[in-house]
């Protein structure tokens, strides 16, 4: 009996380990500590897939922030909806005059983002700023300023730490290639 959760191992490439992504998170929470410091910082994960960058990068922040979650969908080709953006899960704080870090886990066609972006800026925060752990310049379709990145992939597919394939493989502490079945 095969583990449906654990993929074959032609299915994935590791592209980055376990130690690169905690160097490079470490190194970024020590930029945005001293880019905000004496500043009022909310942080805003974008949920799902943020969780796990996110939970370890406030780690390594090292001022005080407060902390929100906002969740949105997009629907696929496939719909008949292709191409709208809804926020399924919107901030409980006020962001008006604050300066707002969105995190995100990856960054790629930019049409999500391009969306939130819009919404949150009729919210009047003093700035607003993306930090995101992967970021993937070949796939833009709307461009969205990136301030913070990780690490710039070319346009593949991974999965690992928050990044999925039909909800599977978040959880891998590693990003990988992934073959998609």
């Amino acid at each position: 009996m095969s583990d449906k959760m654990t993929p074959s191992a032609d299915q994935l490439k590791i592209i980055l380990t376990q130690e690169e992504i905690e160097l490079k998170i470490a190194e970024m929470g020590k930029v945005i500590s001293n880019d905000y410091a004496g500043k009022e910082l909310v942080l805003v994960g974008v949920l799902r897939g943020s969780v796990y960058f996110l939970v370890d990068l406030t780690r390594k922040i090292h001022i005080p922030f407060s902390l929100d979650f906002i969740s949105i969908s997009h629907y696929s080709e496939q719909s008949e909806t292709a191409g709208v953006v809804r926020i399924t899960k919107d901030l409980d704080l006020s962001i008006s005059g604050k300066h707002v870090l969105i995190i995100e886990d990856i960054v790629d066609t930019g049409l999500s983002l391009g969306y939130l972006l819009r919404n949150l800026k009729t919210r009047n925060p003093a700035d607003l700023k993306i930090c995101t752990l992967v970021n993937v310049e070949a796939r833009r379709i709307v461009e969205v300023p990136v301030e913070y990145k990780g690490f710039d992939l070319p346009n593949i597919f991974v999965v690992g730490y928050g990044l999925d394939y039909k909800e599977k493989y978040r959880n891998l502490q590693f990003i990988a290639e992934f073959n998609r079945p």
